[in-house]
């Protein structure tokens, strides 16, 4: 095997590692590829989906001609899926946390003021919206 690609396999395992994604919760799956490729395709499993059971996120790669290079860019999508989908979570929690302060923050005077006049405004059309009654006539006089 290259170095390189020895290098890049150990790198990925970090990250795993990492992250806290264990190979026991992994469901590696072989299947026979599709498309060009002739009796290689035929004769050989080298399609590889993974399925990570916590978060239940699968991946499925067949871009190569070898099931081990299939293995590992299964690997890679995965562990970028995963890191996408953690990193997409902390940002909706930091986003609700600041949503909660703008919130509960202190309204400037002059807003309060103008919120207030609103409310005049809209509780003066909806009494001017009343049925007149004969009480209502006699308070007036």
């Amino acid at each position: 095997m290259d170095s390189r690609f020895i290098q890049k396999e150990v790198d990925l395992k970090k990250r795993m590692r990492h992250l806290k994604i264990f190979q026991k919760d992994i469901k590696e799956t072989f299947v026979r590829s599709s498309g060009p490729g002739g009796q290689n395709i035929n004769k050989v499993s080298t399609c590889v989906i993974l399925k990570h059971i916590p978060t239940e996120i699968q991946v499925k790669c067949q871009s190569e001609r070898t099931q081990g290079l299939n293995r590992y860019r299964a690997r890679y999508l995965l562990v970028a899926k995963i890191e996408k989908q953690r990193k997409a979570e902390k940002e909706r929690a930091i986003q609700q946390v600041e949503k909660k302060k703008r919130q509960n923050r202190k309204r400037p005077k002059f807003l309060k003021e103008r919120i207030l006049q609103g409310k005049h405004k809209q509780s003066e059309k909806k009494s001017s919206r009343r049925k007149i009654c004969s009480r209502d006539v006699d308070k007036d006089i």
